[in-house]
């Protein structure tokens, strides 16, 4: 059975950093890509960054030059870096592990992220 856990939200203010993490358990051969996507109230979910197995790496335009994707294979890892942190950020966070078509996929239960004064 696959599990993810997420660590690492929680509530900071404007112009902030946070770390999050998020650890897979179960899984049994190399995963083509990690990443994270998030939802805030009232909105669609939408993916915020993405890595590859090839470390190719993809951002949401919001969210370039902010934050930061990256993996650790050896722990079926992946981590986002979220600095200059703005209250626009605000959503639950999921982390997302998948194959190169979505012939599997497997979800974390989703941390807050809270950005505010």
């Amino acid at each position: 059975q696959v599990q993810l856990v997420e660590s690492g939200g929680g509530l900071v203010q404007p112009g902030g950093s946070l770390r999050l993490s998020c650890e897979a358990s179960g899984l049994l051969s190399s995963i083509y890509a990690m990443g994270w996507y998030r939802q805030a109230p009232g909105k669609q979910r939408e993916l915020v960054a993405r890595i590859t197995s090839v470390d190719t790496r993809h951002y949401a335009d919001s969210v370039k030059g902010r934050f930061t994707v990256s993996r650790d294979n050896a722990k079926n890892t992946v981590y986002l870096q979220m600095n200059s942190l703005k209250p626009e950020d605000t959503a639950v966070y999921y982390c997302n592990m998948r194959g190169a078509n979505w012939e599997y996929a497997y979800w974390g239960q989703g941390t807050q992220v809270t950005v505010s004064s």
